[in-house]
């Protein structure tokens, strides 16, 4: 269904998810390192939300025009990919590294819980087509 050319734009989009997640973990243990210890850890979680989310934004401004996506689909799709693979990268560190449980991890993505990991995930769901709109290459 993907046309060839968007290969291209769906790997660029891949190497910059590379980046977010490479910042995003940076961001996690200064979090633990930092905040927890002040803020305890549910609240430095919910609070680096906020700072994550503008990481992400900035990245994808910085990047978007490499993408080269020339149609909103390619955006959407890179959008997409980048929560997939945010959501199995933060459930695969969790359990597997971090012998997290289900309901810890879940916590955070639960906003009846005061876990606002959601509102981060469409941050980066939108931020790909958001920002190339914002700068005028659609």
């Amino acid at each position: 269904m993907l046309a060839a050319y968007n290969a291209g734009v769906l790997i660029r989009g891949l190497i910059v998810w590379l980046v977010i997640i490479c910042a995003e973990t940076v961001h996690g243990i200064l979090r633990t390192m930092l905040l927890e210890p002040v803020m305890g850890g549910f609240e430095a979680r919910r609070f680096s939300v906020f700072t994550g989310s503008l990481m992400i934004l900035g990245i994808t401004f910085a990047t978007v025009r490499w993408i080269k996506g020339d149609q909103a689909v390619d955006f959407i799709l890179i959008g997409a990919m980048w929560v997939v693979l945010t959501v199995g990268f933060e459930v695969l560190l969790g359990r597997a590294l971090l012998d997290l449980s289900w309901d810890r991890i879940l916590s955070d993505y639960d906003l009846s819980r005061g876990g606002l990991v959601a509102i981060g995930l469409l941050v980066m769901f939108f931020a790909p087509l958001g920002t190339a709109k914002l700068l005028d290459e659609l």
